[in-house]
Parts: C-alpha cells; structure tokens; sequence
C-alpha cells in the first residue's frame, strides 16, 4: 500500500481464550445504569425513525424496510406501523418474526473481529451440516450478528461482525469501494506479465476484475506467498482470478477489512470485541 494512505486501523487488545475456543471478552448488554438521583428531571427519550431503526438491527436497507413498513409488516406497540413513525427506548418493535428493542441514545453499535479457520461457512444454515462461524460467536437478545462479506469454506482469515446495519451496508457496498487485502500461496512464482494481466484486468464470468496491488512475499521451495489487494468482494474472486491465468490458489487469507487488521495475537476460532472508544473510532473512518 501507498505510505500516503491512512494507518489501517489497529485494536489493540489481545483476546483471552476461553473453554470453548472463544475470546472471554464480553460487553454488558445492560442498555443503561440506574438514575443518579439529580434533582433535574431526566431528559425525554432520542426517537429515531422506524426504517432507519430496523436497518441498524441488520433487517436490511432503510429503503427495504420502508417498503416493509408500507406493506404493514412491521408493528410498533402492537399497532401496525406507518411511515414516518418514530421509536425509541421502551418501544417494542416486532417486523416478521422478529423483535427489535430500541437501544438507549449514544450507545454505539456492537463490533467483533473473528479468525475465521478454513472448514467453517459463513451462514447460519447448511443443508450439509457443516460447522458455522456463527455457531462461534456470543448470543445476543434483541439483535443479530451480521457478517461483513463472506469468506468461502476453504479460507481463512479476518471476519468482521456488527449488529448496525448500516455500518454493515457501509463497509460492504461496492460504491463505497472498500479494500480487502489477502495473503495468497501458490506453486512457483507469477511471471511478469501474469502479474500485468492479473493487476490490469481480466475477464470473469461476471465481469472483468483486477488486483489494485499485487506483492511479492517470497516463500520457501515450492511454496511462494504474495499479498493481492482489490476493492470489491465477488463470490470467490481471488481464487478466480488466479484460476483464469492457469494459477491454482494452495491456500488463502483475509488479513485486512478496509480500516481493520486482523489482529496477530487472534488465533484461529477466536473472537474479540471492539470497546466503545475503539468503535467510535471505526465508525469515524468510515463516515
């Protein structure tokens, strides 16, 4: 990467490992502390709008829920919802199945960095029966867990989970064009002009691709390692790439999500929250 990019962003907490393989880490779901006892009254409660309120718990776009609401499937205090309806704390909001409790004002979105070991999906169900990442992270109430991209079966590396939809839609959208970066072993050495081909663009089956940054990490015998860097997130697109030049991908590694390293004390299996003062800092790069 260019030195006048800005310092990837960095948690610099280690994870503690747990029983079952999870970081111990966890945050108080309490969404407030009892009152001080000051004589002033307590402020009314910040109402948000409803669509933008079920985006943030990860039920999809605001646009999607505004249609959602319009088709009355979504109630708040038993009532069916409108558009332009307001929620907020101790507002009960039910859409489908699920229930959304509005969180109390200020409190930021849930983050959690997972090193994701190759042999587990990125989805909550499988015909299959194959191991979850999601089977690894803690339950949470009134919310979800939603993945920020995907990484397929056989890779490993970096996933990042939120419970705001938003932050979600931002890092993920390809018109927000936000970096992924990848540590990738292959057989031999890349030829120059495979390299050329590889960063300055070749045709999928979806459309054309290519490698912002191509590097050479060297290797060991036969084994030959280079960091790619692209700024979109296709379904296996990396190891496309590589196959569309006669290149087969022996291993494959998510080091990097836009801002978020992956952190090189989180072993493999192991999750780690981010703090309120280092999600705040997220949320600040990518607004």
């Amino acid at each position: 990467m260019s030195s006048a990019k800005a310092r990837p962003f960095r948690p610099p907490r280690s994870p503690r490992q747990s029983p079952r393989g999870r970081s111990a880490a966890k945050r108080d779901d309490d969404p407030g502390r009892k009152g001080t006892g000051a004589a002033f009254p307590p402020a009314a409660p910040v109402t948000h709008k409803l669509h933008k309120l079920l985006a943030q718990a990860g039920l999809g776009s605001r646009r999607e829920m505004e249609a959602l609401i319009a088709g009355g499937g979504v109630t708040l205090n038993g009532k069916v919802a409108t558009i332009g309806d307001r929620a907020g704390p101790g507002d009960l909001i039910r859409a489908g199945r699920r229930t959304v409790r509005p969180a109390h004002g200020g409190r930021v979105p849930r983050v959690m960095l997972y090193h994701k070991p190759e042999g587990e999906i990125v989805s909550r169900s499988d015909p299959e029966g194959r191991a979850s990442v999601f089977d690894r992270l803690p339950q949470l109430r009134s919310s979800r867990w939603i993945a920020i991209g995907r990484l397929d079966y056989n890779t490993s590396g970096l996933l990042v989970f939120t419970t705001d939809g938003e932050l979600a839609n931002r890092l993920m959208h390809p018109r927000f064009e936000v970096e992924r970066e990848y540590a990738v072993r292959i057989m031999g050495r890349l030829a120059p002009e495979t390299v050329s081909r590889l960063t300055t663009g070749i045709a999928l089956e979806d459309g054309p691709a290519r490698f912002e940054e191509l590097l050479d990490q060297g290797g060991e015998g036969s084994n030959h390692w280079y960091r790619v860097m692209l700024k979109e997130g296709r379904n296996r697109e990396v190891r496309r790439m590589f196959e569309a030049v006669g290149v087969t991908v022996s291993r494959l590694m998510r080091v990097r999500f836009g801002p978020i390293d992956l952190p090189p004390r989180l072993r493999r299996g192991q999750w780690m929250e981010l703090d309120e003062t280092q999600t705040r800092r997220l949320l600040d790069l990518v607004a």
